[in-house]
């Protein structure tokens, strides 16, 4: 992607994967919570820009700011489960991955939290992005990004607007829903445009990359063309498509 780009490209650790990782190699629950700690520890090291977690998807985004009953992880594990889903075990590990994120040798890596559609087995109000405050909250030197986000995009970008450490895109949203401008336009209704990153979440079907590229550039000329000068909209859209990951994800 990155040689037929023309850019950087760089890979995000996923946590659930890790941990399910660790589950099939039989590890007990003191070595599972090692395993996925010493990976984050190591993630920058390892060339990850950033950390990636599907607990929307899995078991909701309320999650405690306070990790929760260590018995009760154990008694999942000891199922032997092949995926992360009991609510738990998932937020044990989760919390011990932000732990040792927090810790981490050069700071924080950013981490990317799934919200609102997605995956087809989601419970969607539990997908809603302002769940996930107290954690936000907690963990404040940590910059979390919140994807997709639909129908929940004016939480989303309320989300941005609170707390420092939030930014979020709508992708997915561009190009599936429909009025690309409109989700735009609600992104931006509080959040500054310093917050909002361009994203496609395309995969597989090849027509997904270009779709997403025109929705979002037609949609930031709409909208940004209309709120600013055209030189302050030129800068925005650059910040909205380029910049912003760049400085994030400390790409350059």
């Amino acid at each position: 992607m990155g040689a037929l780009a023309g850019c950087r490209s760089a890979p995000v650790m996923r946590i659930e994967r890790v941990g399910e990782e660790g589950i099939a190699r039989g590890l007990d629950l003191p070595a599972l919570r090692e395993h996925v700690a010493a990976a984050v520890a190591t993630a920058r090291a390892d060339g990850f820009v950033g950390l990636k977690t599907i607990a929307a998807y899995r078991s909701g985004l309320d999650v405690a700011a306070v990790p929760p009953d260590t018995d009760a992880a154990a008694r999942a594990l000891d199922a032997r489960p092949t995926r992360l889903e009991d609510r738990a075990l998932l937020e044990r590990l989760l919390h011990d991955a932000l732990e040792a994120n927090a810790t981490a040798p050069g700071g924080p890596l950013p981490v990317q939290v799934h919200a609102g559609f997605g995956d087809g087995d989601l419970f969607l109000p539990l997908a809603d992005p302002t769940r996930l405050g107290p954690l936000v909250e907690r963990f404040r030197a940590t910059s979390f990004v919140l994807l997709h986000c639909y129908p929940f995009v004016r939480q989303a970008g309320w989300m941005a607007h609170v707390y420092g450490n939030v930014f979020f895109d709508v992708s997915l949203t561009i190009p599936h829903v429909w009025r690309s401008a409109e989700m735009v336009r609600e992104a931006l209704e509080l959040a500054p445009v310093s917050k909002l990153l361009y994203a496609s979440d395309a995969a597989r079907t090849p027509e997904l990359y270009h779709l997403a590229a025109t929705g979002w550039r037609d949609a930031l000329a709409e909208v940004l063309g209309e709120a600013l000068d055209a030189a302050s909209a030129e800068r925005a859209a650059r910040a909205i498509l380029r910049e912003n990951a760049i400085a994030l994800y400390a790409l350059a």
